[in-house]
């Protein structure tokens, strides 16, 4: 509940401060006294905008702050998930600097203006005239079945599976997209990899079959040379061999002369040993030459395949085409992959699916199990507030959407009269009939919300008389579980409130300031005969007063 109410500096208040009771107040003043203005001061705490034309004084800044009691309210979650310092009294401060700047303050820490509307919705409900309207909302009249129902964990629970389903459909049209994607270059992707493939490239040989095909086609002179290598090592007479082998062989003859000479014979022996092992790998050499027109051909093609590669991926090196048939490959296996994953993905939605129709199934059911009850207590209600032949038609819908609260529409038909066709609020209710159903239906939402304040800003509108009186009785009957404030320009109303607090305007100079008083007594007494009679209070008028408080 709210337990006071400061203002500084805001549209025609200089400075106030107010302490409220936990019961049902009232308050009153003519029209244009600042009611409106206490409203719009409250809504800056519970997270409005604001702006500069709200400042009285433009050079000062302007402070509102409300003290809540919530200890009873189990809100110490919200401020812990807020990392906020949680009291029992809790502090909201709004400050509107003359730059245009805001600030806001919850028990002395900054928060965002998101922070104070998300606390706002578990303090306090602001019920103004327009708001009658919303009964014609689907949100809104699934929101009274709802809290008679008691599907707040189901809902949550259906959101959250809600939140998974279409972030998983998104997931899977990702993927379906990539694969539409792919498949168009797919057939492109699979002829330069099977090309790729087929070439059986491998790492080094571009230069190994250079070399070989140059061998081969080059034999006659190659093998020419190597004869001709062969006769000046063997020849008989003149051979290499046979002269190094002489050479040798008279050298070694000065060796017991001299060390030099050892060493010169030793370096000669190793020449002379290296050299008739290269002629005998010549030999061998020269085995191996022989003409072969096939693999020549062979050869030819492999290379011409290799260059024609190249010039087609624009590389320079086999390494390189590798490593585009290694990627090519991956391209290939990726579709298969992505269809796999895909297909993974459909059995995951429908899984998901059946979780969610089974858990929007189970809400379905609570809500249509307490549209009975929750017909009876409108009828209820409303045979008191002098509509004896209300009906209600309320009808769950079952649907293939998935909504925010559940796969449900519904159809809140309404009839005033017996004999008349049902039909939707808006069109066949007239203001005062919503304004009486509102507050039927605001009276059955306080024994199922814990929420701990509402004001009902002139719901009165359109009624009179002993209506009014039992709209009072009904606001009345709220405040044994809640704190409730009602602005009304109805002397039956304001009679019933424990409390009662006037709005009034005082004009010193040329200056207007709006001001809020609690009444006591007497001002109470005279401020519902004023109520009744006009500024001229007859004595009458006293006593309807004073017979409408006791």
């Amino acid at each position: 509940m709210i337990s006071s109410l400061s203002i500084e500096n805001f549209a025609l208040i200089e400075k106030l401060h107010i302490d409220f009771s936990n019961g049902f107040s009232i308050i009153t003043g003519e029209t244009g006294a600042g009611k409106s203005i206490l409203l719009g001061a409250l809504g800056l705490v519970l997270g409005k905008r604001a702006d500069l034309t709200s400042l009285k004084n433009k050079e000062e800044k302007c402070i509102v702050e409300a003290i809540f009691s919530i200890g009873k309210y189990d809100l110490k979650s919200f401020f812990e998930s807020n990392d906020l310092d949680y009291e029992e009294e809790t502090i909201i401060r709004r400050e509107i600097l003359p730059s245009g700047k805001s600030r806001a303050f919850i028990n002395d820490s900054p928060v965002n203006l998101q922070q104070l509307q998300d606390l706002s919705y578990y303090l306090i409900d602001v019920h103004s005239q327009h708001q009658t309207l919303a009964l014609s909302d689907e949100e809104f009249q699934f929101k009274i079945i709802d809290a008679l129902a008691q599907t707040s964990d189901r809902v949550v629970e259906y959101q959250l599976g809600l939140k998974n389903y279409r972030s998983t459909i998104t997931k899977r049209d990702t993927l379906k997209e990539q694969l539409a994607t792919q498949l168009k270059e797919k057939e492109y992707h699979e002829f330069l990899f099977n090309e790729l493939q087929q070439a059986q490239l491998k790492t080094g040989e571009l230069e190994e079959l250079e070399q070989t095909y140059e061998a081969l086609n080059n034999v006659e002179f190659i093998s020419e040379n190597l004869d001709k290598l062969l006769v000046m090592a063997n020849e008989d007479e003149y051979g290499l061999l046979k002269n190094l082998k002489e050479f040798k062989s008279i050298l070694q003859k000065n060796t017991a002369f001299s060390t030099n000479y050892a060493a010169l014979f030793e370096r000669t022996q190793s020449l002379f040993l290296e050299f008739d092992d290269v002629v005998k790998e010549l030999q061998r050499e020269s085995d191996l030459v022989y003409n072969d027109p096939e693999k020549l051909e062979a050869l030819n093609q492999k290379l011409q395949l290799i260059y024609s590669l190249q010039k087609k991926h624009n590389v320079q090196t086999v390494e390189e085409l590798i490593a585009i048939q290694n990627e090519l490959e991956g391209k290939v296996v990726s579709i298969d992959q992505l269809e796999n994953d895909i297909h993974r993905i459909e059995k995951e939605l429908e899984t998901l699916k059946a979780s969610l129709d089974a858990c929007a199934l189970a809400i379905s059911q609570q809500r249509t199990a307490v549209i009975p009850a929750l017909s009876t207590q409108l009828v209820d209600i409303l045979s008191l507030l002098g509509m004896p032949n209300v009906q209600f038609k309320i009808d769950i819908i079952p649907t293939d959407t998935y909504y925010s609260n559940g796969k449900d529409s519904i159809a809140f038909l309404f009839s005033a009269n017996k004999g008349t066709d049902f039909g939707l609020l808006k069109k066949v209710a007239s203001g005062g009939e919503l304004s009486r159903i509102m507050l039927a239906v605001k009276s059955i939402l306080a024994q199922y919300s814990k929420l701990p304040t509402i004001i009902f800003d002139e719901i009165d509108t359109g009624v009179s008389g002993e209506i009014a009186n039992k709209m009072g009785e009904i606001m009345k009957g709220m405040s044994q579980n809640m704190q409730v404030f009602a602005i009304t320009h109805l002397p039956q109303i304001a009679s019933k409130g424990a409390s009662h607090y006037k709005v009034f305007k005082t004009v010193t100079g040329d200056t207007t300031v709006s001001e809020l008083k609690l009444l006591n007594k007497e001002e109470r007494i005279t401020e519902i005969a004023e109520m009744l009679s006009g500024k001229e209070i007859s004595a009458s008028a006293l006593n309807h007063a004073k017979a409408l408080l006791n």
